[in-house]
């Protein structure tokens, strides 16, 4: 988390230093938002079965750039496509385990262990439809951006402390190398709230717990930070 201020820090500072630049120069009549962005998650678990919980705090965080491609003359309407990375963890009672016959899945009680997550680290190409109030010497302004998001899972990990004791796995078969869902961010200036919805599972359709398929999706809600 201390690694994550630090950045927020460091792009705040630079947004001050670009914003006082642009005071400087003339009006370009064809201006474009591409954008660094950074943002900071709470991360849910949607399509949970019963008895299946979430415990503490979940943190994503994720950056990136986003080339803007306007598509009317005021130039406040435009598509964007970018590039980026997460990180996100998820802490909750589903213990996954190596059994003789391979990965097992089962629901913990919560006084049997003091840890039980899993993370993962993701590649992600954000695409996005963009309405704003922007002018061209106008840098702080009211936007809507809607969008489609799709990631690759470059690693994940699982853990687990408690009474089987430690459990940790690296980079398992079942959870899915494909991420995609939508995205919003709204906002003012630099401050946005961001969300996403996951349209696929976490994990692989072969996973199962006592005969019930583990469809669990992601969810983000947040905040996004923008500068130019």
């Amino acid at each position: 988390m201390k690694y994550f201020v630090l950045i927020m820090l460091c792009f705040l500072s630079i947004e001050q230093i670009v914003a006082q630049q642009y005071v400087e120069v003339e009006a370009d009549s064809l201006y474009k938002e591409d954008q660094f962005y950074a943002g900071v998650t709470y991360n849910l678990l949607g399509e949970k079965l019963d008895g299946l919980k979430q415990s503490g705090f979940s943190l994503g965080f994720q950056l990136g750039f986003i080339k803007d491609m306007p598509i009317n003359k005021r130039r406040n309407v435009a598509f964007g496509l970018g590039l980026g990375y997460s990180a996100n963890s998820f802490n909750q009672n589903l213990l996954i385990n190596r059994g003789s016959n391979g990965l097992v899945y089962s629901i913990l009680d919560n006084e049997t262990f003091s840890k039980n997550k899993f993370s993962n680290h993701l590649i992600e190409v954000p695409f996005e439809f963009r309405w704003r109030s922007s002018t061209p010497l106008n840098y702080s302004f009211w936007r809507i951006y809607t969008g489609f998001k799709v990631s690759y899972v470059v690693a994940h990990t699982t853990i687990y402390k408690g009474d089987l004791g430690t459990i940790k796995l690296r980079d398992i078969e079942d959870f899915n190398k494909f991420q995609y869902g939508l995205t919003l961010s709204l906002g003012y200036d630099t401050w946005n709230i961001y969300m996403y919805y996951a349209l696929n599972s976490i994990f692989s359709d072969n996973v199962t717990i006592n005969g019930e398929q583990l469809n669990m999706n992601t969810i983000k809600i947040g905040l996004m930070f923008y500068i130019l």
